[in-house]
């Protein structure tokens, strides 16, 4: 009788405890989760080519034709600020492409909020020619598309603080999905009828088989972008993940040196607008980057601070300076060559994360995966719901015929 019992145990086909612990997971927590993970899937397939969208939307605000000689910093952010009213300028967006209108943003959060909406008093921005000084047009960022849609993918359109933990518990569960769909994909046998199984859509079988594949395979190939989409993810979403992120690249624990400057004192003068010999000293040192931002001195004792992007889309690799604001000397600089391994990824991670790092094809590869990514919840739940219509056939007995004799 023992022996029998063992026998039955290795019959082939039936699973063991630690697959059915991994089947179970990847149900339930495929079924929790899916909701969240699909409008997170969903969001950042649509943000990922928001900067063309926009400049097509935008075209005539950001657009300018190309003149000799652009107007000193300084009379730009008047006139910009004379447009915006009371709502002091945060940020400048220059470009060295001469047909792009200069950008200046205002931004005021709120953070005793609960939704998106409540948490932004305002974010607006106007765009300026800067060969004429006129204003181009005005953006409010707070109702446009994309950044309604980058806070929902953030935090549910939610304040961050409660919807954040909510995006980012959801992306882990997806991270152990990922994991537990891989264990279950894995062949017993790798014969031709399991690797076509595993490797192909069935596009000529029923819908069941076609959409079982789909989850299956889609999501095999899927598996090392759609995990570094949710790793770069939970680095926002967590500050022991970044931390984690920051020693494995460092090798270390002691985080970089920041060192603080402020300018003063406020009686010092320069020869000249502080904030225009400022911009002006920090060309020849962003000689290689394609936009220069500016973040003007916000209180008496701050900074301007002048750094540069090489690129359209990267965010990564900027140099900064900060400037007195009072004579515009040059007070400290950091420099992303001199950064850490640890700083560098860091500072890598949201354009791995949208794909910006690779270029346009780096873009295609974020949006196809994130596509992808979206449909698994959907493909999964219908996989599921079979199953459960063929058990309850299964259950349903035939009556017994009444004897009518």
């Amino acid at each position: 009788m023992v022996q029998r019992k063992k026998k039955e145990a290795r019959k082939p086909g039936k699973k063991s405890v630690a697959r059915l612990v991994v089947d179970k997971l990847h149900l339930w927590l495929g079924l929790a989760s899916g909701i969240i993970v699909l409008i997170i899937a969903v969001t950042g397939c649509l943000f990922v080519f928001q900067r063309e969208i926009n400049e097509m939307i935008y075209h005539k605000e950001m657009f300018v034709t190309p003149q000799e000689q652009v107007l000193p910093l300084s009379e730009l952010r008047t006139r910009a600020q004379q447009a915006l009213g009371d709502k002091p300028i945060l940020s400048v967006t220059t470009w060295r492409l001469p047909d792009r209108a200069w950008e200046f943003m205002a931004y005021k959060a709120n953070d005793t909020a609960f939704t998106y909406f409540g948490c932004v008093e305002y974010y607006e921005s106007v765009l300026v020619n800067p060969y004429t000084g006129a204003i181009n047009g005005r953006i409010n960022y707070k109702y446009s598309f994309f950044p309604i849609v980058k806070m929902i993918h953030w935090s549910l359109l939610l304040n961050t603080r409660y919807g954040q933990p909510i995006v980012g518990w959801s992306t882990v569960i997806f991270v152990i999905l990922l994991i537990t769909g891989l264990v279950m994909w894995w062949p017993k046998r790798w014969t031709k009828a399991a690797r076509d199984q595993s490797f192909r859509i069935k596009w000529k079988a029923g819908f069941k088989r076609v959409n079982y594949d789909l989850h299956n395979v889609l999501g095999f190939y899927s598996l090392i972008i759609a995990l570094v989409l949710a790793l770069t993810g939970m680095v926002w979403a967590f500050t022991w993940f970044e931390k984690a992120v920051y020693v494995a690249a460092a090798g270390t624990t002691t985080p970089p040196a920041v060192k603080q400057v402020a300018s003063g004192p406020a009686t010092a003068t320069a020869a000249g607008n502080p904030l225009d010999i400022a911009f002006a000293t920090a060309q020849p040192l962003l000689k290689d980057a394609t936009r220069v931002f500016v973040y003007p001195a916000a209180y008496p004792e701050g900074v301007h601070t002048v750094g540069g992007y090489r690129g359209k889309d990267i965010y990564f690799g900027s140099d900064e300076y900060q400037f007195d604001q009072y004579t515009g000397k040059m007070v400290g600089h950091s420099e992303y060559k001199k950064k850490n391994r640890g700083e560098k990824l860091i500072a890598m991670n949201y354009d791995i994360h949208v794909g910006a790092i690779g270029g346009l094809p780096g873009k295609i590869i974020a949006f196809v995966i994130s596509f992808i990514c979206a449909s698994l919840p959907v493909t999964g739940f219908y996989v599921w719901w079979g199953k459960q219509k063929k058990s309850k056939k299964k259950a349903v007995k035939p009556l017994a015929r009444l004897n009518t004799v």
